[in-house]
Formats: structure tokens, sequence, C-alpha cells
């Protein structure tokens, strides 16, 4: 993948301006660009689309990497039949050992619910699933997706409704990533051989093409420098005082722990909503993984 390391710190609004016959907008492009199959992105007015059909699917990637924010995308996924079909929103980092925080959002037949899936990888492992219906139609309009990451925890966001918290429990053994610049990404692909009922429903080709349709990426973060070491950026984007010239918000004091209010939206959501959870799958994990005893 081509390398998008980024300028300067960054707090911005990514959105198509695009005019009506379709040239793409330049604060858009300023941002991201196509990672795979560019002809398969559509802009449509202040809209991106991603379009699978049988011939391929489709992602962008931000032109910046970071050390600590927060990415947010609203989306209104595949509507109708969307069977063997993901929608992926995530970050990443490069190489085997890499840490990656997603959000798979897995089709189903029509009628039928939309499954989120999220899952952390650490230092090249993964295997953190957990699943979640969610409590409106993610097909009928746009809602926002968050992904908030800072040196006391990841937090996955519906809506500003917490969902999931992947804790720093270092005092307890756990890795946390914390020193791996990351990129964000989001595409759409055919994941027929898993993704529905356990890869049962396959994809039906005579719907497609299948669209995900994307109406704002924000991106507010510590951006890893062109030409600056990675050590560096490490020891600035995590040492920075979070008030520094207003920047770094995301590591104020009373962003290190969920408030009162969002532990029992995160209850709520999970008791609810939780359809699957690795901690509590004890034929894959006899012995709990150390993230879900801490």
């Amino acid at each position: 993948m081509a390398d998008f390391r980024g300028v300067f710190l960054l707090g911005v609004v990514l959105f198509v301006a695009c005019s009506v016959t379709g040239v793409r907008g330049t604060k858009f492009d300023d941002v991201i660009q196509a990672s795979w199959a560019s002809d398969h992105l559509i802009y449509d007015g202040e809209l991106l689309k991603l379009k699978l059909d049988n011939f391929s699917g489709a992602g962008f990637a931000s032109k910046n990497k970071y050390l600590y924010g927060k990415a947010t995308a609203e989306v209104k996924l595949v509507e109708g039949d969307s069977a063997g079909t993901v929608t992926a929103f995530y970050m990443a980092s490069d190489g085997v050992n890499h840490n990656e925080f997603d959000y798979e959002f897995l089709g189903n037949t029509t009628g039928e619910p939309y499954l989120v899936q999220t899952n952390i990888y650490v230092n090249g492992i993964g295997n953190k699933e957990q699943r979640m219906d969610l409590w409106f139609d993610p097909t009928a309009d746009f809602h926002a997706y968050s992904i908030l990451w800072n040196p006391r925890q990841v937090v996955f966001l519906v809506d500003d409704t917490p969902i999931r918290v992947y804790a720093n429990h270092e005092e307890s053994g756990v890795v946390f990533p914390r020193d791996q610049p990351m990129g964000v990404y989001s595409s759409i692909w055919n994941a027929d051989d898993w993704a529905t009922q356990g890869g049962r429903v396959k994809t039906d080709w005579s719907h497609a093409p299948f669209v995900a349709t994307y109406r704002e990426v924000r991106i507010d973060g510590c951006g890893w420098g062109a030409g600056e070491e990675l050590a560096a950026a490490v020891k600035r984007c995590s040492e920075s005082e979070w008030g520094k010239e207003g920047r770094y918000w995301w590591k104020k004091k009373d962003m290190e722990a969920l408030s009162v209010h969002q532990s029992h939206q995160l209850l709520w959501a999970r008791a609810k909503h939780l359809v699957y959870d690795y901690c509590a799958d004890t034929a894959r994990f006899p012995v709990p993984p150390a993230e879900c005893k801490a």
C-alpha cells in the first residue's frame, strides 16, 4: 500500500464537494484517495459511494497516519438484500505485527438485521470479535460510526453511544496498542464464505451493484509528519500536553474513561444488542484471554 504519512496535526472534515458534472472535489481528494478499484468509487454531489459488483469491490484510505485521535464515518449501508457483503471502516498500521481497530458491517438477506462486528488486532494478533445488532435500520439513513483512540482506551461508538471499550490494562500484562501510526480506511467487498450466517447464505449477484454511501468522514488526530522519525512522533503524540495550543483534546482527563452516562449507555447496548463476545466463547478460549480477565 502507498505511504499516506501526514504532514502535521490535522483536525479535518472529509467531504465531497462535486459539481453536477461529477468532477471530484478537491477538499475530499486532499485527505483521502482510492486504495483500490478507483473506478468503483462514485462521486454523487456531496456523497461518496463505494460499489461492489461481480467484478470488484472498492476502498479508500486517508493520506495521513495518526497516533491517537478520533475517526468518524457517516455511512448509509447497502439497502435491500446485502447478504454476503461486508462494508468496513477501520484504523490500521502497517506490517505483520500491525495494530487494527475494525468495524465490519455484515450484510444480510432482505428484512434481516445487519450485524456489526468489531475486532481489535494488537501486534498482529486479532481474534477479539464482538457482534451486535443495531437499534435502528442502518440502510435507511446515515449514522455515525466512530473510533476513539488515546493512551488509556479504544472506544467504538455508534451515534456517540459506546458499544465497546478496549481499556489499557498494561499493569495486568495486557499489551495495549500505542506506538504504531495508523491510517483510516474503508472498503466494501464480497465475503460470502463467512459473512452471512457463517457463509451459508451466498451473495446474490442479481441484486448488484451493492452500494455503501458516505456523507461525511472526520479525522481528528495527532498526525505523523512527513520525514519525521517514528520515535519522535511517538514521543510527541504520547507525551504532549492535551491542551497545548488547543490540540490533543482526545487526551483530556475526562477522555481517559467513559463518563457515568456513557457507562450506562454501554451497559444498555451490550444487554440489548450484543449477540457474540469472544470473551464468553469458552469453546474457542477455554482459558479467557488476558484482556477479558482484566
